[in-house]
């Protein structure tokens, strides 16, 4: 698949408006991104390589952990995205956070890295396995791999009493599995890991929970990022309904059954490359 056939088939789009979802999603991911990368051991003065950094939520957060001392060197492929990355980075007052504009499969590097991470971004990719394998060799000897991917699994399961949240997740995931997304890209990281030659990872799900609105508009956000693949695809919207009042039902839904509802699980790998 070249290039533009990826792009053109990306799930969720490079919009201001995707832009704006990822940023606000990133607010209720990035705490559990931090506990994760601090128990890999990313900390003070380490080097760090993130894949598909977007618009720049990990990027910073990893700005943060690592301190002055340290560097950040973030991989994106969209212009657009590290454009609004950048300056978010300036805005922070973040100076040693560095994007390089290229495909993943086309980076290299002269010099070692302390860490190799990335969120959601193994499941897009069609041979994650590949790319963990070229870019692991950029790896320092005890140095770290780490990785948040996805499972729809429990993210199914937990929304099964709710029936127009059921409805909008199973809608989701159709299109996700449609155009190419590996929705259990999060489990099959043990087996990834050790196909791509790198150790058995530790591994661990951690999921997040909310009634907020503002927590509950992730779900019609992200329906509304991937309308154009839904209306390509001829998904009937049935069980939905009409989407400019959905964010609006879905509260309503959830605050009748006062209850809690989930968003898509973070399963986190992650291994030390073996001292030579």
């Amino acid at each position: 698949m070249s290039l533009d056939d990826q792009e053109a088939n990306y799930l969720l789009g490079r919009s201001d408006a995707e832009h704006e979802r990822l940023i606000r999603q990133a607010n209720w991911l990035n705490p559990v991104t931090e506990t994760f990368l601090r128990e890999a051991g990313v900390g003070l003065g380490q080097r760090v390589l993130e894949l598909g950094s977007g618009v720049g939520d990990v990027a910073m957060l990893l700005s943060r952990l690592v301190g002055p001392s340290g560097e950040v060197v973030a991989i994106e492929r969209d212009v657009r995205s590290i454009n609004r990355a950048k300056a978010r980075v300036i805005e922070a007052g973040l100076h040693n956070v560095a994007f390089v504009p290229t495909d993943i499969a086309q980076f290299s590097s002269a010099t070692w890295f302390d860490a190799l991470v990335g969120r959601y971004v193994l499941q897009f990719l069609p041979d994650p396995v590949r790319v963990l394998r070229s870019l692991y060799k950029y790896v320092r000897s005890g140095g770290i791999v780490a990785f948040q991917e996805v499972s729809w699994a429990p993210f199914a399961a937990l929304s099964a009493n709710l029936p127009l949240w059921s409805a909008s997740v199973s809608l989701l995931r159709e299109i996700s599995v449609r155009v190419g997304v590996n929705i259990e890209m999060g489990p099959a990281l043990y087996r990834v890991f050790q196909d791509a030659g790198l150790p058995i990872p530790k591994i661990r799900v951690a999921m997040e929970l909310g009634a907020d609105p503002e927590f509950t508009r992730l779900l019609p956000d992200a329906i509304a990022s991937v309308y154009p693949h839904i209306e390509r695809h001829g998904l009937k919207l049935n069980d939905v309904g009409d989407l400019a009042s959905l964010r609006q039902r879905l509260d309503e839904e959830v605050l009748s059954a006062n209850v809690v509802v989930p968003w898509l699980p973070l399963v986190g790998a992650w291994c030390r490359k073996p001292a030579d």
